[in-house]
């Protein structure tokens, strides 16, 4: 056979094998447009549902990091401009909060009864979304660093401490640690985390009533401090990519990050060899001697939008359906994230999530007035990192900012 005809035939079964992915899910008409972040896993869901197209139906996408800064308005028209969005614990919050997304159950009775129910995200009897894969920040190090500083992995955030001044002592790195500490939404999931481990309650008994500002609150902003000092100076800007650059370019020693992106970060040619050979994962850690994992629990997951046409409802609802399921896995995406899909292979890469799982970590506060706490905990930890205010400023700040929004959404 001559190479024209095999590039010809090759091409026909490449097109044929996309027409059958895209017969398989059930729609040939329909529009839909997938708003969600832009790591990995959720790479791969959207690639999934983009094989969908089909006759006259389009499949578009937009992930982005600043997938939560527009979500909302484009969902908000009718029609909505995007059909569905790819939510966590947090962000489905806001979208339920301003009725923009709808009831899964009539959609699940008549195309998903063979969703695995364990995907079912039901909230007051009604599915709201459906979750492919769990998720949860833990300890990635770097093994050959930790080994020339005489260092095991540290289970606690003071352990990491003292061996982010060793290594720092030694010469190896002057800024040994690394983390999601943009300031806003990464910067106040850090507190989050750390104000878990700390055992605090983010409010009063049975009320929407903030209580931040105390004992907790105060240690939980000078652990994140005096990590922060450990860390590059622009710390302040450094998002979930920034952070696993510093790592790939071999500036990081130790660091606490998310499940979801730490495939990349052992991928051959994301780094030299020394980087990502001595990449490995462990669980979360703990702080000031709880046992209570300093973490989040999160699920992501997808939803429809309520303001689109029933044809553009059923595509949307079917091309995500295909996406997340067990034909997506493959070798080469098996590992990007703790898939909650059947077929999935845990792979070493997951250890960290699952050792979070396992550890009982608190699952993100899914209440609706959360996301009002999470905005005021990100406009305000910033000043006191900065040296320009105290901790019990900077708590009371955070709890006028959450108590008036909460005032003008009609939580107090």
């Amino acid at each position: 056979m001559t190479t024209m005809k095999k590039a010809v035939l090759a091409s026909a079964l490449a097109a044929a094998s996309a027409s059958a992915f895209a017969d398989h899910c059930g729609f040939n008409e329909g529009r839909v447009n997938i708003v969600g972040n832009e790591f990995p896993a959720i790479q791969t869901v959207g690639a999934g549902a983009v094989a969908c197209a089909h006759g006259s139906a389009t499949v578009e996408t937009n992930l982005t990091k600043d997938h939560q800064k527009i979500n909302l308005a484009g969902m908000s028209g009718n029609p909505a401009e995007y059909t569905s969005a790819i939510v966590a614990n947090s962000s489905i919050v806001a979208l339920m909060n301003e009725d923009v997304i709808r009831p899964l159950n009539d959609l699940i009775a008549e195309y998903g009864q063979d969703i695995p129910k364990k995907q079912l995200v039901t909230i007051g009897g009604d599915v709201m979304a459906v979750a492919f894969m769990a998720n949860a920040q833990h300890l990635v190090y770097r093994q050959d660093i930790l080994e020339q500083a005489g260092l095991q992995p540290p289970s606690t955030y003071e352990e990491m401490l003292s061996g982010a001044e060793k290594i720092r002592q030694m010469g190896i790195l002057e800024y040994p640690l690394g983390g999601a500490y943009k300031a806003g939404w990464n910067l106040a999931q850090e507190f989050t985390n750390m104000y878990i481990g700390h055992e605090g309650e983010f409010y009063k008994p049975g009320t929407a009533e903030v209580s931040v500002n105390n004992a907790k609150g105060v240690a939980t902003l000078e652990m994140l401090k005096a990590l922060s000092e450990y860390m590059n100076p622009d710390f302040l800007t450094h998002d979930s990519n920034l952070t696993s650059d510093e790592w790939t370019a071999g500036n990081v020693a130790m660091m606490n990050m998310w499940g979801s992106r730490t495939g990349n970060l052992l991928k051959p040619e994301s780094s030299d060899p020394v980087v990502h050979t001595n990449t490995k994962v462990a669980g979360p850690m703990t702080v000031a001697g709880g046992a209570e994992p300093a973490s989040t629990l999160w699920w992501d997951g997808w939803t429809v939008a309520k303001n689109v046409s029933d044809a553009d409802a059923k595509a949307t609802f079917l091309a995500l359906k295909a996406a997340t399921t067990e034909g997506v896995l493959n070798a080469d995406n098996m590992g990007e994230a703790v898939w909650m899909i059947d077929g999935y292979q845990p792979e070493e890469v997951n250890e960290g999530v699952f050792a979070a799982i396992a550890a009982g970590t608190t699952p993100y506060p899914m209440l609706p007035y959360h996301g009002l706490l999470h905005t005021a905990l990100g406009d305000n930890i910033a000043d006191f990192l900065t040296g320009k205010e105290s901790a019990e400023q900077t708590l009371s700040d955070i709890e006028a900012a959450y108590t008036a929004a909460a005032k003008e959404k009609g939580f107090l």
